[in-house]
């Protein structure tokens, strides 16, 4: 018994000595070393290194791989004018035509509500691009709104889709804007054309005419806007038949035993086809804006490094990289050491003149 307990003793004191050696944290040790600091475009740098350290991350000094932006990038865009494009596609069996317009305002207060895009002073400008007349995706070209947008003045972008009563004029067509951009005309850093918003960023919104009675079935995501008319009622439709089977709280979609059983499905209330009603098939405006547009400073937010070892890798010998472009490059090397308690880091920085 006494045995025993000593011997529990020694394993407490050798499982604490290991849990603080597991514990410390050491600062990581790097040295970087190379033959020359001139190189010529498509030579290969080798850079060699020295030390213990975990993890190595390595800025080239290049456009997007720069240290000094590793905080973020920020590009004053002001004053260099601005183009929109995007691109248009025609979906579905509708057969309305001229449905869709493109409109520009600098005065439009955002919102969104019909009474307020009416109140607004918007510029037609569909005549300016070309859009689609079938399924095809369809570039619309660029025009130039520099004298539109600014610091102070916000450019707002809508699109007007007018659906016309269905029943006499045909269904309604479904239209798809995508990939919208209003581009700066400063130039490109490094290969990246710099962008004032994106069809992401754009925020568009769906201002209905009609938003309780017959609202557009328009729907918006981040890589696209789909312009759809409203469903009109047909009194010849099912769900005006108060025998139609969705009525009947015994139908077998409302039986948790039966294969066509769904779990989200709800017994509707009938509401019978009113034929006096202005909203069965009314013509309807919907309009669907963008947020306000700026030609201000933009975020492109932080140059990333290049990891280039990780925990897994006992030794990092050397490291090579080639240049494709001249310049005098300010390179970084950032080694870490890290675990539950903390991190630990050093940078090590050279210069080199890439000569064509």
């Amino acid at each position: 018994m006494q045995y025993k307990f000593i011997w529990l003793i020694c394993l407490t004191l050798m499982l604490g000595a290991c849990s603080k050696e597991l514990g410390e944290l050491n600062e990581p040790q790097l040295e970087v070393t190379v033959d020359k600091t001139t190189f010529k475009v498509n030579e290969p740098v080798v850079f060699t290194f020295s030390g213990n350290q975990n993890n190595i991350s390595f800025y080239s000094g290049e456009v997007f791989n720069d240290y000094a932006f590793k905080d973020g990038r920020t590009i004053d865009l002001t004053g260099q004018g601005a183009t929109l494009d995007f691109f248009s596609q025609l979906s579905g069996t509708g057969t309305q035509a001229g449905q869709v317009t493109v409109w520009l305002s600098n005065n439009y207060n955002g919102k969104g509500d019909l009474p307020s895009v009416k109140a607004a002073t918007w510029t037609e400008v569909t005549s300016s691009f070309k859009l689609a007349t079938a399924a095809t995706n369809v570039a619309s070209g660029k025009l130039d709104v520099s004298t539109r947008v600014s610091k102070e003045q916000p450019l707002y972008i809508g699109f007007k889709y007018i659906t016309k009563p269905q029943a006499v004029n045909g269904l309604a067509r479904v239209w798809w804007i995508q990939s919208l951009a209003v581009r700066s005309k400063a130039e490109f850093l490094g290969t990246k054309e710099l962008l004032l918003t994106d069809q992401e960023s754009s925020g568009f919104r769906t201002i209905n005419q009609y938003p309780a009675d017959a609202p557009s079935l328009t729907t918006i995501t981040a890589t696209r806007v789909t312009l759809a008319g409203n469903k009109y009622k047909d009194p010849l439709d099912s769900i005006y038949n108060p025998a139609y089977s969705i009525y009947d709280p015994k139908s077998a979609i409302y039986d948790p035993k039966s294969p066509d059983y769904k779990p989200t499905a709800k017994v509707p209330v009938f509401v019978p086809y009113d034929p006096n009603s202005p909203y069965n098939d009314p013509e309807t405006e919907t309009w669907v804006i963008s947020k306000p547009v700026f030609e201000d400073k933009v975020n492109l937010g932080p140059d990333k490094a290049v990891s280039i070892k990780g925990i897994n890798l006992d030794v990092l010998d050397n490291y090579s990289y080639t240049y494709k472009t001249p310049g005098t490059y300010k390179v970084y090397f950032v080694a870490t050491n890290h675990n539950i308690d903390g991190v630990k880091t050093v940078v090590r920085q050279l210069d080199l003149t890439i000569t064509p």
